[in-house]
């Protein structure tokens, strides 16, 4: 990424960004890959589709709407304080003959010094942005939304929904910000075999009604800037309705599809073999959740920090990636495509 190619301050000018601009980012482990979403289906135990999930232990089929940081005991995050949850639909691949597999998910790339990142199970990478210190409020606690539809199947914006084809190993190519590079990053799934595996973004809106903490849809509270959604690191400015500036929340999921890049394995029509466990073939439909769980003022204290880019912002608690491991929580939906192997169709009921 950019970030790790010219000095933050230096970066910041460039971009015509705030000096004070924050960037906390850190990684998450696994907590669960099961079919539960206590957002879209509260209560139901084998939801139509499997997610990944990560963050506090929570997380089950149906959260209360509360201070989850106050019910969960533990994370599997960097940061000891963030108990929140966050889940998104699996990538699997699709092969010729037939069967699907699903593609493992490995860690992110090092920077600012985080070694966390660079040794998390599977699990996603978490960014928070601010443009400075007083300039957005932190999600209260029962606080929720959803970014993304799992039923579209055309494309919508490519800023806040990516899939980066890396150019080769050990995250080739990755030298701009998110879903911006011409080249390598996509909308929908690339076309042909990325010799360093795909990276998934996915971006929430930047505006929130400061009333509600979640409403019928998950998505009707918040809402994007006037001049539409902000790209990465902006954060725009916020509509009347929604007059609240949230910190831009970014997911990243590493996704190792080099184990898949023989074509003689693809589809006999030549097209490209992944598909999200939702049974999208195209990727239009990624899409996101999130629960915050952070507890006190540890998320406001990073997004008021002085040019912060790093996974301590705001002097956050950082636990070692060996006790972040040890968060587990029951599986209460056993599917075989939730492992390693091969199996004759996706889990649970997929979209077309």
């Amino acid at each position: 990424m950019i970030f790790s190619l010219l000095p933050f301050a230096a970066l910041a000018s460039a971009q015509g960004l705030p000096a004070g601009l924050n960037h906390l980012r850190f990684g998450c482990s696994q907590i669960t890959i099961e079919r539960l979403d206590p957002l879209v289906n509260p209560g139901l135990v084998g939801t139509p589709h499997m997610h990944q999930v990560v963050g506090g232990n929570a997380f089950n089929a149906s959260i209360p709407v509360t201070d989850v940081s106050s019910i969960a005991s533990c994370t599997t995050c960097g940061p000891s304080d963030d108990h929140s949850n966050y889940w998104t639909a699996n990538l699997y691949f699709h092969a010729k003959n037939g069967s699907y597999k699903r593609v493992p998910q490995v860690p992110n790339r090092l920077l600012f010094n985080d070694k966390f990142t660079t040794q998390t199970s599977g699990g996603v990478t978490v960014y928070y942005i601010s443009p400075g210190k007083g300039k957005v409020t932190a999600f209260k606690p029962g606080f929720r939304m959803l970014v993304g539809d799992p039923m579209r199947r055309e494309k919508a914006v490519k800023t806040q929904s990516c899939f980066r084809c890396y150019s080769g190993p050990n995250f080739g190519g990755d030298n701009a910000a998110p879903c911006t590079d011409a080249k390598l990053d996509f909308e929908s799934f690339p076309t042909g075999p990325c010799l360093g595996g795909i990276r998934s973004n996915i971006l929430y809106p930047t505006c929130w009604d400061g009333k509600n903490l979640d409403t019928p849809n998950h998505k009707d509270h918040v809402a994007y800037p006037t001049g539409g959604p902000s790209t990465f690191l902006q954060t725009g400015t916020c509509p009347s309705t929604h007059p609240i500036k949230i910190p831009q929340l970014m997911l990243e999921i590493v996704w190792d599809t080099t184990g898949f890049n023989n074509k003689a394995d693809w589809p006999a029509d030549g097209s490209q073999p992944f598909v999200l466990s939702t049974g999208d073939k195209t990727g239009y439909g990624q899409h996101g959740d999130y629960v915050f769980g952070w507890k006190g003022d540890a998320l406001q204290r990073a997004m008021d920090d002085k040019g912060c880019f790093s996974a301590t912002c705001g002097n956050q608690k950082s636990q070692d990636v060996s006790v972040a491991n040890k968060c587990t929580i029951p599986k209460s939906v056993v599917d075989d495509a939730s492992g390693n192997g091969w199996v004759d169709k996706l889990p649970g009921s997929p979209m077309a």
